[in-house]
């Protein structure tokens, strides 16, 4: 299947390309990988999961228009990390996700590919809010939330650990004109 070209997203040192199976064998590694994957929601995956969700996530960009990118470099090609947009599963709305190989971290990376994503969601396509879920905890994390614009906005325990919603909240069109 080809990639609607309209779906890619380039950066300064990034670029973002929707989840195909010829990054099977990277994303495996990398959600099986608790150094990269402990704290995303279902934590942990195995090969077959990875897998799995992989059908998931294509099938999700041809449904919906959007999706979980492969966030590789502009000028190495190297295999990063992922952000994307997806639905969550307890309803909350669409989600920004990012998850980076340990290595790479630390180089506003994480910010870079998350913003361009988030982006992509309220420019691209139309959405009016996109939220994003951090355990409080998890600083790094929060930091990258704040630093696109993205505010706190409700908290939630989950397995008796506080994860805080964070929401990003896009300019509301009436009869095609801009709202504050």
């Amino acid at each position: 299947m080809t990639t609607n070209p309209a779906w890619r997203v380039t950066t300064a040192r990034l670029r973002l390309e929707p989840v195909s199976w010829a990054d099977r064998d990277d994303l495996v590694a990398l959600k099986t990988d608790p150094r990269a994957f402990a704290m995303m929601l279902g934590g942990v995956r195995t090969a077959e999961q990875a897998t799995a969700e992989l059908a998931e996530e294509i099938a999700a960009w041809g449904a919906q228009g959007f999706g979980i990118w492969t966030i590789r470099g502009q000028s190495t090609n190297a295999f990063l990390g992922i952000t994307g947009l997806a639905d969550r599963p307890d309803g909350r709305g669409i989600a920004l996700r990012f998850a980076l190989w340990p290595e790479v971290r630390g180089a506003g990376l994480a910010r870079e590919a998350a913003s361009a994503a988030l982006r992509y969601g309220h420019d691209r396509i139309s959405l009016p809010r996109i939220i994003a879920v951090a355990r409080a905890d998890n600083f790094a994390s929060r930091t990258v939330l704040g630093a696109i614009g993205m505010t706190e906005s409700d908290s939630f325990l989950r397995n008796g650990v506080q994860m805080l919603v964070y929401e990003s909240v896009g300019p509301r069109t009436i009869l095609g004109k801009d709202q504050p």
